[in-house]
């Protein structure tokens, strides 16, 4: 598979994930969605699973076209079991400066998505040579 096009799925994976797939998730990584539909103190904190689940999944889709083109973690492709919590971490971290804190735009938001990406894309493509 040649490498513009795994970046060009790992884009359009990205696309979906942060778009269409992310569904009742896109309200539940907000904590004052939590705050006004489950105010109980029980519920206080699970937004923050909300969070890694969308991060789980981003982090899964953005990494399927590269699984893919290394024979699903034949070979040097062990770095992926690095860099699957790494860029799920990372996720978390900017959705929330966005979806809680209130500190970045969705601009903001989408270029440190893309610059994940493209960091993720530059280590398969180095030690895919």
């Amino acid at each position: 598979m040649h490498p513009i096009f795994i970046l060009l799925l790992m884009l359009f994976c990205h696309i979906a994930d942060d778009y269409y797939l992310q569904g009742w998730l896109a309200s539940a990584k907000q904590r004052k969605w939590w705050e006004q539909n489950a105010p109980q103190d029980l519920y206080r904190h699970d937004y923050l699973m909300a969070l890694a689940c969308h991060a789980f999944s981003w982090s899964f889709m953005i990494m399927l076209p590269i699984a893919f083109a290394t024979n699903w973690f034949q070979g040097n492709a062990a770095w992926l079991l690095f860099a699957y919590p790494v860029n799920m971490g990372i996720h978390m971290f900017v959705d929330d400066l966005k979806a809680n804190r209130l500190k970045i735009s969705l601009i903001t938001d989408q270029l440190a998505h893309f610059a994940q990406i493209g960091l993720t894309f530059a280590v398969y493509y180095l030690i895919s040579k």
